[in-house]
């Protein structure tokens, strides 16, 4: 009995809601003092330490860091092209991944309220445990769908018996590079405009995607 070698490729996709979300904001001042710049950062930033302690404390949010401070000088130009006295600044950036959607865009207009204290990315993530999970059941439905079309073929060439006999990544069945790693993640948010007098937050679901090329023999 003659045998056929089929070499398919499995797709899968899912989409869950993000979990939690990774939000950036920044502390910066400047001055003529290098003593008083710092001070007064340690004054901005405070009272956003504090707060996001209350918030681990209860709950709202999972973790949060704050970096060492940065301080440089520079000497500005004015528009006639005069170099002016020596400016300081100070700035610190602090990190806060939220649980609940509606305690971060509160904590962010309320940031963003305050003079000295911008808004950066926000980032929205799935726990590493959701991301384990999802990741392997999207790639075992990627198997699947690569057996059901191996087994289609099979059945179009009048074989009734399909044996796998190697499976990949996207791009390795040929020894070569991986073009298309499987699983992946693709994280999308919906845009906010930070200066609006409130920040509604619509993320787009995060995508998971696999991907795997397989090599059966029907017969």
């Amino acid at each position: 009995m003659s045998h056929v070698t089929l070499t398919v490729r499995g797709e899968a996709q899912t989409r869950v809601a993000p979990e939690r979300a990774v939000a950036h904001v920044n502390a910066s001042v400047d001055g003529a003092a290098r003593g008083e710049v710092v001070e007064r950062l340690a004054a901005l930033a405070e009272p956003v330490r504090t707060g996001l302690a209350s918030r681990k404390d209860a709950g709202s949010v999972a973790d949060w860091s704050s970096q060492r401070a940065s301080v440089w000088s520079d000497r500005p130009w004015n528009a006639d092209g005069k170099q002016l006295d020596l400016v300081h600044h100070a700035s610190v950036e602090i990190t806060a991944t939220f649980t609940d959607t509606l305690a971060l865009s509160d904590w962010l207009n309320t940031v963003a309220a305050v003079d000295g204290l911008q808004v950066g990315a926000v980032q929205w993530e799935l726990t590493p445990e959701t991301t384990a999970r999802i990741e392997r059941e999207t790639a075992t439905r990627a198997v699947a769908v690569a057996i059901e079309r191996a087994t289609a073929y099979a059945t179009a060439l009048g074989k009734s018996a399909v044996t796998p006999i190697e499976i990949a990544d996207t791009g390795l069945l040929g020894n070569g590079a991986s073009s298309n790693p499987a699983p992946r993640m693709f994280a999308r948010a919906a845009s906010a405009d930070m200066a609006a007098p409130a920040v509604d937050f619509r993320p787009a679901d995060i995508v998971v995607t696999a991907a795997v090329e397989a090599r059966f023999t029907a017969s």
